[in-house]
């Protein structure tokens, strides 16, 4: 029963707020607030001290009374404004391995002069990370995301909460940002790489006097202007240097076909156990999908996207 409440009123909420963008402001509307369990007790308490002070007439007991009241409205307030105006100004996903887990970097601005304290962010069935908002400022949330498979892993719904002060309340909302989380396959396989050159072993071999684009490294002093990627720098990019290797340069393709012995998977596995290890020996490897080839290179953005092509391989 507490799960088709919660599912109905999940479903309510988003209907009601509709999807959001970001970056995203905290408005009035999307907020809700509820007593804790300690503002239930909190508000048991005043309710049998108004009782007694009434039986007996008590003055004393009534003031208590009222001022405890009072406290509790300036407390809810409080709570209420915690939340109210904060900024989610951006989120982003770092992909993870399969079984593994992934991280969700969440960025908040603070854009009104009171500090905001213990501003909670979680996923569903996952536990919170908190931060401090600081005046007119920004501040991050990483929040790891259990990674089960490879794909794309969808994020539905983000929680963000306080009970600042004092615990009595509880404020929350709830973001359906389009949010989503490249899962690589998981690093498993003990064949052998394939030789250079493909997996007949032959070096690959280029005809005289041509170069292998090999990618951009930041410049170093006594590099030649010839070599500067200027068109990048004229998009305000950092100063980068053209980078080639000599013909013949070393590498290794990694052919799906070729493991035709294992399942669809395993294949996967072996593969991305291939991409991880030839990126960390610093080779220049390539990638062969039924349908799809990646050139030979090497660098983080390309094992990233060798990586995300066997993540999305065969999925819809």
């Amino acid at each position: 029963m507490n799960a088709w409440l919660r599912g109905r009123m999940a479903r309510w909420i988003r209907q009601r707020q509709g999807p959001d963008a970001l970056p995203l402001t905290l408005e009035r509307r999307r907020l809700y607030i509820l007593p804790t369990r300690a503002g239930v007790g909190f508000g048991l308490l005043l309710l049998l001290m108004l009782v007694a002070g009434l039986n007996y007439a008590n003055s004393v007991a009534l003031f208590l009374t009222f001022l405890l009241m009072g406290f509790g409205l300036v407390v809810m307030h409080q709570c209420h404004r915690n939340l109210l105006g904060a900024r989610l100004l951006a989120a982003s996903t770092q992909p993870a391995f399969a079984r593994g887990v992934g991280l969700l970097d969440l960025t908040f601005d603070n854009p009104a002069g009171p500090a905001r304290y213990r501003v909670l962010a979680s996923l569903p069935d996952a536990a919170p990370m908190s931060a401090d908002l600081p005046p007119q400022g920004r501040e991050q949330i990483e929040l790891t995301v259990d990674a089960p498979r490879r794909g794309r892993m969808r994020i539905d719904r983000l929680k963000l909460v306080t009970r600042h002060p004092f615990g009595l309340f509880r404020t929350w909302t709830w973001v359906h940002a389009p949010l989503e989380l490249l899962v690589y396959p998981r690093p498993h396989g003990s064949l052998p790489m394939p030789g250079f050159g493909g997996t007949d072993g032959v070096r690959a071999t280029s005809s005289p006097g041509w170069d292998e684009w090999l990618g951009l490294r930041p410049f170093r002093h006594g590099d030649s202007p010839r070599q500067v990627d200027w068109k990048a720098y004229a998009r305000e990019a950092p100063l980068l240097v053209k980078e080639y290797g000599a013909a013949g340069s070393e590498m290794r393709w990694f052919d799906y076909d070729a493991l035709g012995a294992l399942s669809a998977e395993a294949r996967l596995e072996q593969l991305a156990r291939w991409v991880v290890d030839a990126e960390a020996a610093g080779e220049l490897y390539g990638l062969t999908l039924p349908g799809q080839r990646i050139d030979p290179s090497r660098g983080a953005e390309h094992c990233h996207r060798c990586l995300g092509a066997l993540a999305v391989f065969g999925l819809e």
